[in-house]
């Protein structure tokens, strides 16, 4: 696959390309939205050469694993999209047990790890109004035919998503009661107090079944139009599907004059206002909380060290600290950290080095991760990754949040969706459930349909 072939064809929507094929296995789509330079591309692939899953019992190291599938570095072309083939999938949260030693070490539906080899990928970029299709080869003719071959996606007939008004499930249902998490919280705040820890991100769950004729597909089509998002994803396993809504990037690793790094941890949220005068209020209120600041704070000092471990010293600096960013539901409070990739070391580094994500576990988060597994049990995609690492070093990746987790039963679809809130010495058990409902509620109303 040394040889590289780019060719651009006509805007058409990533889902309804999707559609044609979202059942197959390792069927991928990293569907951005929402505007702005995150939202530029999303890609679509599928058929990938070689898959790696990695279980609890799977002997070995998976990151040394995925780098010998992604092979030696390879170019690719600087004007074309950042994603030009590789690796890319799942990092389910309890890949973590692997690197920490901390957690719940599997989930008894998912796999830690989930990943292919994609050769060939379609790249959609929504500022030009634009595809390209990558191909590649051992020669120019077969990287041009597996182009060519990935471009004819595009002729697919037009699959209509469902109304919006259509509820995709009958009932959206409470696993982890309000009680329940509000104690969870209390038990936190005490252990905070008691000087184990600084900060954790504790999380309850929600669940329910996609009604008869309802796929994951509908779901994916209905978030992206209703709650654009720049790091939305859709992701098929056997019997299995992750439909991600998450605004938040994880681990970023840029190709070009050397690798540069970043990372954007979201800790601080508020609700949309009803009105305008009203929304504004809440965006300001949210600037300005000393809590959620602090809470932001610690976890970018957490990313600091996390990226120090494959950066060399002084190259690590927070370039952004307490952005407000507004997304359909929420207004959240950003920071980004960047850095450069000491040499020699690559995306898939960078992402071994700081999994699992700092803002959805805590600090120190060693012994975060583990005051989280006291309260809940193993999380699967929830606040793990879906990540592509490219054949020159480059990699991206989402943090799993506003996530959904679909196995399918004899009944059909079943999920389970989680939203959590960072817990601190001052946290408010009730206000940090109606935190987790504010977050929550895209995918409440996109399951219950517009009218919820």
């Amino acid at each position: 696959m040394r040889k590289l072939a780019l060719l651009e064809a006509g805007w058409r929507d990533p889902g309804e390309i999707l559609a044609g094929f979202a059942e197959e296995p390792f069927a991928l789509a990293l569907l951005s939205g929402g505007g702005g330079g995150r939202g530029r591309w999303s890609y679509l692939a599928r058929r990938p050469v070689r898959t790696l899953i990695v279980r609890p019992e799977t002997p070995g190291d998976a990151f040394a694993a995925m780098a010998a599938l992604l092979g030696p570095t390879l170019e690719t072309d600087l004007e074309g999209p950042p994603f030009q083939g590789g690796l890319a999938g799942l990092m389910a949260y309890e890949l973590a047990a692997r690197l920490e030693q901390a957690g719940h070490g599997g989930h008894p539906d998912w796999p830690q790890l989930a990943c292919g080899l994609y050769p060939s990928v379609l790249a959609f970029d929504h500022q030009a109004r634009r595809v390209v299709a990558v191909g590649r080869g051992d020669t120019d003719a077969a990287a041009r035919a597996c182009a060519e071959d990935t471009l004819a996606l595009l002729s697919a007939p037009d699959v209509p998503p469902p109304a919006p008004d259509e509820p995709l499930s009958e009932a959206f249902d409470a696993i982890t009661p309000g009680a329940a998490y509000e104690h969870a919280v209390a038990e936190v705040v005490r252990r905070i107090g008691e000087g184990e820890i600084f900060q954790a991100n504790a999380a309850r769950a929600w669940g329910g079944r996609l009604r008869d004729g309802v796929s994951p597909l509908d779901l994916a089509r209905r978030l992206i139009a209703s709650s654009p998002a720049p790091f939305g994803a859709y992701f098929r396993l056997d019997g299995r599907a992750v439909v991600s809504n998450s605004p938040e990037r994880f681990v970023k690793v840029a190709a070009g004059r050397g690798l540069v790094v970043e990372t954007r941890p979201i800790k601080g949220t508020r609700p949309r206002g009803p009105t305008p005068d009203q929304d504004e209020a809440l965006r300001q209120e949210l600037l300005a909380c000393e809590k959620d600041r602090a809470e932001n704070l610690m976890i970018v000092d957490l990313m600091r060290n996390d990226l120090a471990r494959v950066c060399p010293p002084g190259t690590v600096e927070v370039s952004e600290l307490f952005k407000i960013e507004t997304f359909t539901n929420v207004h959240h409070l950003v920071s980004t950290v960047t850095g450069r990739l000491a040499p020699g070391l690559k995306g898939l580094d960078l992402l071994e080095a700081a999994f699992p994500p700092g803002s959805i576990t805590g600090a120190p988060k060693v012994q975060a991760i583990k005051v989280i597994a006291d309260y809940e049990g193993p999380r699967g995609p929830y606040c793990g990754s879906m990540f592509w690492a490219g054949f020159d070093g480059a990699a991206d990746s989402s943090v799993l949040i506003r996530t959904v987790s679909l196995i399918q039963t004899a009944r059909g679809w079943s999920y389970e969706a989680k939203a959590g809130a960072g817990i601190v010495a001052d946290s408010d058990p009730v206000l940090e459930r109606l935190e987790t409902e504010a977050k929550i509620d895209a995918i409440r109303r996109a399951l219950l349909g517009s009218g919820a």
